[in-house]
């Protein structure tokens, strides 16, 4: 199962009711929270690898739509950073269906915290060009390393 696990926030401005996710594989559990810049973003940070992806154009109460251009735009996002198409077609395969559920990791809150605070006052043509430069800044949780590093070498180990 992919898993998107939305703060109280999100939960409430998407009109969401959450449901109990269980033991989810941190690859494919994602926390996502809302992100204020000049208009609403949605920020998703990957459990695993603390992998971020930036994206707008979501308004309230449009949470299948929210599932959708997750999806469409973390595989044209990946296919930037030099995925092989395999491999993302793989990562979807297995993840299976979307579910919405609470966030239950205090460590990702925080990266996600951090993130939201390193966008306040960024200037970014496209929000792909905003998720490539906080995907490369390094953090603690990951061993000082960098998000799309550590994303990449599981796939590579995973799918290869």
């Amino acid at each position: 199962m992919l898993a998107l696990r939305f703060t109280q926030k999100l939960l409430t401005d998407m009109k969401v009711t959450p449901i109990e996710l269980g033991e989810v594989n941190s690859l494919f559990s994602w926390h996502v929270n809302i992100l204020q810049l000049r208009k609403k973003h949605i920020i998703f940070v990957n459990d695993m690898s603390r992998l971020c992806l930036v994206i707008d154009g979501i308004r309230s109460s449009q949470p299948v739509i929210l599932q959708e251009k997750f999806m469409t735009e973390l595989k044209e996002y990946l296919q930037l950073e030099g995925l092989e198409k395999g491999q993302i077609e793989q990562y979807f395969l297995e993840a299976g269906e979307v579910g919405i559920g609470k966030t239950n990791d205090r460590s990702v809150l925080g990266t996600l915290t951090e993130m939201s605070l390193y966008c306040d006052g960024a200037e970014f043509g496209h929000t792909s060009d905003l998720s490539a430069w906080l995907n490369k800044l390094i953090y603690k949780p990951i061993e000082y390393q960098k998000p799309i590093k550590v994303f990449k070498e599981t796939l590579n180990r995973r799918y290869s």
